[in-house]
């Protein structure tokens, strides 16, 4: 897999993310549709802190997000449990924007490096960013379908 592949997947999966995401009306971000548990404000924010940890929880680069993230958007979390009051849809919107740049510019030379063990059992950073463009692709599958539902 060549490099600009990788990084064009990537990009592809996260515009498409990011452009359904620019076309949900605002009273429909925090409803939980009928046979989910989680909400489209819950899917933003866990694209997000989920690609960060996938991407640098695997270097010793630390984690930029704040630690709230975590509680509120990683696996098995969900809006029913919230405590606080989850960042705007924009600030979530905007910093997934500044992890793409971040990311472009931390892995461009390194795809080939070598990462230790992970939860996406990817051998380097290549395969880290391709299982990452999957999962991004899986978020939109389930955005779309609960749209289809709220709209």
């Amino acid at each position: 897999m060549k490099e600009d592949f990788v990084f064009y997947l990537f990009d592809k999966q996260l515009d498409a993310f990011i452009e359904l995401m620019n076309k949900v009306p605002e009273n429909q971000r925090k409803l939980v549709p009928d046979g989910f548990e989680t909400n489209l404000h819950w899917h933003l924010g866990h694209v997000l802190t989920v690609t960060e940890y996938h991407v640098f929880g695997s270097i010793d680069q630390p984690l930029n997000l704040p630690k709230l993230y975590q509680e509120m958007f990683t696996y098995s979390t969900k809006p029913a449990n919230w405590t606080k009051e989850p960042p705007s849809w924009e600030r979530l919107i905007a910093q997934l924007e500044e992890l793409r740049n971040l990311i472009h510019t931390s892995l461009k030379t390194k795809l080939d490096t070598p990462v230790r063990n992970n939860i996406l059992k990817a051998n380097n950073y290549r395969e880290l960013l391709f299982a990452t463009s999957q999962h991004l692709a899986i978020h939109t599958g389930v955005v779309t379908a609960m749209l289809q539902i709220l709209i």
